[in-house]
């Protein structure tokens, strides 16, 4: 089981680069040679997290992608829902239609109440706190 894909990986990635400068543009190019994405694979998701009003974007000499948001405003979970939706531990059927076994499923409220768990957690953790990590890190080295 993946808990976080390619999509929200990359775009956490991508966030934490605009952030670093966050009153300046940047070329997808930029950000994809910096954080080592795939170009063409940035390219969507930047559109994703325009669309959520994330990002903004300019045209033209001097244009390129910019943060639209206060990084500490901007959850883990709110990234995973733009890429991956809400998060699910499983696809039993009590997701999709009504189980036979529904009445006894014994997992069913575990699974809840880990997701539950895991979505707290993820929404405690936001871009402006990753970025405080790094340059803790930075400082060590």
């Amino acid at each position: 089981m993946k808990l976080l894909t390619k999509h929200t990986d990359y775009a956490i990635r991508a966030l934490s680069e605009l952030c670093e400068n966050k009153n300046k543009f940047f070329s997808a190019r930029q950000i994809a040679k910096r954080q080592r994405i795939p170009y063409q694979f940035l390219r969507q998701i930047l559109q994703g997290l325009i669309k959520d009003k994330l990002v903004i974007s300019k045209e033209g000499s001097g244009g390129g992608f910019r943060i639209d948001k206060d990084p500490n405003l901007i959850s883990i979970v709110d990234i995973i829902a733009i890429f991956q939706g809400n998060i699910q531990l499983s696809d039993c059927m009590f997701r999709k239609k009504l189980c036979a076994n529904r009445s006894n499923c014994v997992l069913k409220k575990q699974i809840n109440r880990v997701e539950k768990l895991v979505n707290k957690e993820f929404k405690g953790i936001t871009i402006g706190c990753l970025l405080k990590d790094l340059e803790k890190q930075r400082r060590r080295l």
